[in-house]
């Protein structure tokens, strides 16, 4: 069971968000770079960052940022990257300058095809973020909610060759409310590729439920706020999710 710890990227700087409402966020760290050294030292092995900028403009704009963050710990932070990803250039800088895996959100909606071409083309390191509003798709930053259910996207990339899905609650996302574990893992039940929750992680509590039987068909869940927060506390929860 992986945690990943999350970098959502806006302006340069580590901020979070409120339900994905960009005038909701709030500034954790100035220095990128930094918050994810402090992830690294903490014993994390993977890390999830978001170009919020991006997924609304559809292309990077944070790429200084992303990076800095690469230079910083590249050689020992596995990498998952999202945000504005959308086109296989795009796709191919990335991975060349040292990203593990892309996540492709909106792409996977409006261009399926692409991702089933990544796929082939960068076997393992192709992801699709599924984010959800009432089990509904949202793409384009989540400003738009498509008539797509999530359970069904999911299923047309069962022969794609993805290596994984990360699957959000919009609604819970940043606001501690607590990971929607009845869908998340009806998700995960109903299709092979391993599934990651994300939104709403919020608590110790939380991280137990992580550890139940249940939960064990998902690959990892993604923690944001309530790591910043100090919500949960890291070596506790690593220590936990690794059996210790």
């Amino acid at each position: 069971m992986i945690l990943f710890p999350a970098i959502d990227l806006k302006g340069g700087e580590c901020v979070r968000l409120k339900r994905g409402e960009m005038a909701e966020a709030t500034t954790y760290n100035a220095d990128p770079a930094a918050q994810a050294r402090a992830f690294h030292e903490a014993g994390f092995t993977w890390l999830h960052m978001v170009d919020l900028d991006g997924a609304f403009a559809g292309e990077s704009r944070n790429g200084v940022a992303v990076e800095a963050v690469l230079a910083a710990v590249g050689d020992n932070l596995k990498m998952q990257l999202g945000g504005g990803i959308r086109r296989p250039e795009q796709i191919e800088a990335w991975l060349e300058k040292g990203v593990t895996r892309v996540i492709l959100g909106t792409a996977a909606l409006r261009d399926p095809d692409l991702v089933r071409t990544a796929a082939r083309r960068h076997p393992g390191q192709i992801a699709v973020g599924i984010d959800a509003r009432g089990g509904r798709v949202a793409v384009e930053g989540w400003a738009e909610t498509s008539d797509m259910e999530a359970l069904d996207l999911a299923k047309s990339f069962e022969d794609a060759g993805v290596s994984a899905l990360i699957y959000t609650d919009i609604d819970r996302d940043g606001v501690l409310a607590g990971i929607n574990w009845e869908a998340t893992i009806a998700l995960a039940e109903a299709v092979s590729i391993p599934v990651i929750a994300s939104g709403g992680l919020a608590s110790m509590a939380d991280i137990v439920r992580l550890t139940m039987p249940d939960a064990a068909v998902l690959e990892g869940a993604i923690s944001g706020r309530a790591l910043y927060d100090g919500r949960i506390d890291a070596e506790t929860a690593l220590g936990l999710l690794a059996g210790d």
